[in-house]
């Protein structure tokens, strides 16, 4: 067996021992109701236990890391599912800290799945090893990549603990217009992580049952009929194509429930020769997103966040808020080394320069001043609680578009990052 290939089965393994893990979690948080005992002792028993599940299923995870690093000859962080395989790992490394600091077992209950879900996102993408593009053989890609993600993993700790502040103090109950909005808010929070899911699992089933539809698409070089100009490309769909190609004719496709061709066409304004494959993964996973949300109401009869409330009964909401703040402050100094300062060493390695408005870039520099402006509502206006908490939340949003809404849709020298 080659080392890419244990590096792989140990993937895997990690995988599952998250899983497990937050299993272990919930029934820390969750069994505390139905515990003879003491339900805090409970807690701190299995919590203890889901911590130790955590930790060696991060120690698979750092194999995996190791493992695929010694194979690839370099450090496996230059494709979306080494960064985003990494990153996950970062958001463990970080809550392990944050848990060292407030032992709260509660917390893992909400970083695990976030874990899961970027580890089940990582391997959406192409797995195999890629040669480096000049640029990309620097030992200050190494310092800058990795700052990056720690820096962005406790911002997802923060993340996680803002959101559980939100779950803890949203009256569900009340009547009047404010306490509507919050919960109409937390609630499209979760649809959103809903819909995340949506997608991963749709692209998983008809990655197993081999869908392919084919597209040969005409593009052409100025904006208009003359075709010497003209281009001939294929495009490769993995979903049932309810968006075709613009300007595209079909060269096969697989029936799908009776659908056996697209739907639509994507809008000519759409750019680029993969923009009708994105817009149709992106309807999707609405799709998807949407049907799995609805069945999970059916099953729980009310809206998610009243159904999630009741496992944070018992639990500080200052503690929460402090957790939250301790762990992007944490993050910030990181991030500010990683993402801005080293990164503008290696782009005058690589591209001469320490600054070329790259949409990466200007993404990187957004969401510090985003997080430059929370740190200062919070200790200089007094922004504690709920308006931090829901700057907490919308943070994340942004580095998650930095992350991934950058690398998928917006060109640029960084689009190496976002090959599927």
């Amino acid at each position: 067996m080659s080392l890419l290939d244990f590096s792989s089965d140990a993937f895997i393994v990690s995988f599952f021992l998250y899983c497990a893990a937050f299993m272990l979690y919930g029934v820390a948080v969750m069994g505390k109701k139905w515990s003879n005992r003491d339900p805090q002792a409970h807690v701190e028993r299995w919590g203890k236990r889901a911590f130790i599940a955590s930790t060696v299923a991060l120690a698979a995870h750092l194999i995996f890391f190791g493992t695929r690093w010694a194979g690839a000859g370099h450090i496996p962080v230059s494709n979306m599912y080494e960064f985003m395989s990494f990153l996950s790992m970062m958001i463990m490394v970080a809550f392990i800290v944050v848990y060292a600091i407030y032992r709260k077992s509660l917390l893992g209950l909400f970083a695990l799945p976030l874990t899961i879900i970027i580890m089940a996102y990582a391997a959406v993408f192409p797995q195999e090893v890629q040669p480096l593009i000049p640029a990309l053989q620097s030992i200050w890609l190494k310092i800058h990549v990795t700052l990056a993600a720690l820096g962005e993993a406790f911002f997802a700790v923060g993340f996680a603990a803002g959101f559980m502040y939100l779950l803890r103090t949203v009256d569900f109950s009340g009547k009047d217009k404010s306490s509507r909005r919050q919960r109409e808010w937390v609630e499209f929070t979760l649809i959103t992580i809903v819909v995340v899911v949506g997608f991963i699992g749709s692209v998983f089933a008809f990655r197993a049952s081999g869908y392919e539809a084919v597209f040969v698409q005409k593009t052409t070089s100025i904006d208009t009929e003359v075709q010497e100009n003209s281009t001939i490309e294929k495009v490769i769909y993995r979903m049932p194509p309810i968006f075709a190609p613009y300007n595209s004719e079909v060269e096969s496709i697989k029936p799908f429930l009776g659908m056996k061709e697209p739907l639509l066409e994507t809008p000519s304004w759409m750019n680029g020769v993969n923009a009708g494959r994105k817009l149709n993964t992106v309807v999707w996973s609405l799709i998807v997103g949407l049907i799995l949300y609805g069945l999970i109401r059916l099953i729980v009869r009310r809206p998610l966040g009243q159904a999630l409330q009741p496992m944070l009964d018992g639990i500080d909401a200052d503690d929460l808020d402090e957790i939250s703040y301790r762990a992007i402050a944490i993050g910030f100094p990181i991030f500010t080394l990683g993402a801005l300062i080293f990164a503008m060493i290696w782009a005058q390695i690589a591209w001469s320069r320490f600054w070329g408005w790259d949409p990466k870039e200007v993404w990187a520099l957004i969401t510090w001043l985003y997080y430059s402006v929370y740190l200062h509502l919070r200790l200089s206006r007094g922004w504690q609680g709920r308006k931090s908490a829901w700057l907490a939340v919308l943070g994340f949003l942004v580095v998650m578009f930095t992350l991934v809404g950058v690398n998928l849709i917006i060109a640029g020298l960084h689009s190496y990052a976002g090959a599927d």
